[in-house]
């Protein structure tokens, strides 16, 4: 069976491990392919940067789409998250393009 190990921010898993929502959105910044790793159904598993380098979480990868990138911070960057959230979140975002 195939998965997909997906490297993610440790502030951002340790917001969301309080929150412990039902659903998750993984996107990366300025894709230009679509994503074709793994086949919908198929695990989609996360692991914290270094020096945790650890997986903590997965769940079933179910599609992928394009989005700008106000799109997605403005959709998925939300649930309580504070302005001062969003900034620290978008300036990591924007440091990675």
């Amino acid at each position: 069976m195939k998965f997909y190990l997906a490297v993610t921010d440790n502030q951002w898993f340790s917001y969301l491990s309080h929150l412990q929502p039902d659903e998750i959105n993984f996107w990366q910044p300025g894709g230009s392919q679509a994503f074709a790793a793994i086949e919908p159904g198929a695990p989609f598993l996360f692991k914290l940067h270094s020096p945790q380098n650890c997986m903590v979480g997965g769940g079933f990868f179910v599609r992928h789409s394009f989005l700008p990138i106000s799109l997605a911070c403005n959709n998925f960057l939300s649930g309580g998250v504070t302005l001062f959230e969003k900034a620290k979140a978008n300036q990591r975002i924007f440091n990675k393009i």
